[in-house]
């Protein structure tokens, strides 16, 4: 169903939940309009971060999303990406954010960049207005190990080898090529058990279930 958020409108749904948003409840998947928002949020984030040199990835149920499907899982409400903590400074936007305290930067697209309330990341809206974002995640590396400073507390967020990052590889996401890691298959059973490809999951099954309430 087309709602029509825009640029100039809020995004359709409130807030989310236990992971779990509005519309999923209702036997709802995210509205059309709100997934070609966050992949055109995706997209830009993703060519500002290439033109500036920052290393960065797909993370969690993003690249779920790309290697099931190529495309968001129809159900999210979000975009998460990981970067190297080192290369932060490399991008004007997130360079401005720090320069700033954190405070919001809209950029000449009228995107919005800020540092998350909740921790150590950083946040892209799809504008002022309309919240949908990506989460950018700083990462940095640890005796081989990938590490970093907030948890989401969320099972899947852990530490992971470098060496899925050692080359990353280009994989279709919503109509571009994103960057991931180079054997996505394992550094999603390393996230989310085995069979995590195979077996779609709403992202809080405590609460709401594939196929019942």
């Amino acid at each position: 169903r087309w709602h029509g958020c825009h640029k100039g409108t809020a995004r359709c749904f409130g807030t989310v939940r236990v992971g779990t948003p509005q519309y999923l409840l209702e036997g709802r998947w995210t509205p059309p309009c709100c997934l070609r928002a966050l992949r055109a949020t995706a997209r830009h984030v993703a060519r500002r971060l290439e033109e500036s040199g920052v290393r960065y990835w797909l993370e969690g149920g993003s690249l779920l999303g790309a290697v099931r499907l190529g495309d968001i899982i129809p159900w999210d409400y979000d975009v998460d990406m990981g970067i190297y903590r080192d290369d932060a400074d490399k991008c004007p936007w997130l360079a401005a954010v720090a320069a700033g305290g954190g405070r919001p930067v809209e950029d000449d697209q009228g995107f919005v960049w800020e540092k998350a309330a909740e921790g150590d990341f950083y946040r892209v809206h799809f504008s002022r207005a309309n919240r949908l974002h990506v989460d950018l995640w700083p990462f940095y590396a640890r005796g081989g190990v990938m590490t970093k400073d907030t948890w989401s507390g969320h099972a899947q967020d852990v530490e992971f080898p470098e060496r899925f990052l050692l080359p990353t590889v280009p994989l279709e996401f919503g109509g571009f090529a994103v960057a991931a890691p180079n054997d996505a298959r394992a550094f999603l059973e390393l996230k989310f058990g085995r069979g995590a490809v195979e077996n779609p999951e709403y992202p809080n099954p405590a609460v709401l279930r594939m196929g019942r309430g």
